[in-house]
């Protein structure tokens, strides 16, 4: 079967966002451009990385070709818009890529769908017929910090962490490993 690669050279939007409650979340990034739209679906942690990776590719581009890219994002500049609806996931999302293209000066990411063996490293970011779907997008330096921090934002929305042990408190309650799973009660605090 032949692969299929959605890509978006001047998407309209490229945005992470989730669908579900803290706790019980999807994650998806959806890239737009004119009336297309596709979302992928992937770990809550490899949006962090990603988001992570674009600030050092563009520190990197900055310092080995003095490129002038923004250190920050203006707050108006980052979508804050919910996903568009209804997100239909194309794929879930198992290898990441990420490059600079110079000519386009633009940051190039590349989300390929899962498969069952290893993705051959010769696959990302290339236009050859065999291996997995993909979706890629080109993305200006402003547009992909404004994607970074959004991610981010996106990422802490979820369940406050434990001040003790890191690990999210859920409403219905959290046993702390840290306190070898001793809760403290009402009566507790009386003594």
């Amino acid at each position: 079967m032949a692969r299929v690669i959605h890509v978006f050279r001047q998407p309209d939007r490229f945005v992470a966002g989730t669908v579900g409650q803290p706790g019980d979340r999807t994650f998806y990034l959806q890239a737009s451009e004119s009336a297309r739209t596709i979302s992928v679906t992937l770990e809550k942690q490899q949006m962090a990385v990603l988001a992570e990776r674009i600030g050092s590719l563009l520190e990197e581009v900055h310092r080995r070709f003095g490129a002038d890219l923004p250190d920050e994002t203006p707050e108006d500049r980052v979508d804050a818009d919910p996903l568009r609806v209804p997100v239909e996931e194309e794929f879930r999302v198992g290898t990441m890529g990420l490059g600079w293209d110079s000519e386009t000066r633009a940051v190039v990411i590349e989300l390929l769908a899962v498969t069952e063996g290893e993705v051959d490293e010769s696959v990302v970011l290339d236009d050859t017929e065999e291996g997995p779907d993909a979706v890629r997008v080109f993305l200006t330096p402003a547009e992909a910090r404004a994607f970074a921090e959004r991610a981010d934002r996106v990422i802490n929305a979820g369940r406050k962490p434990c001040p003790l042990c890191g690990e999210p408190l859920d409403p219905n309650g959290h046993v702390c490993p840290r306190q070898n799973g001793y809760r403290r009660t009402d009566e507790d605090e009386t003594d």
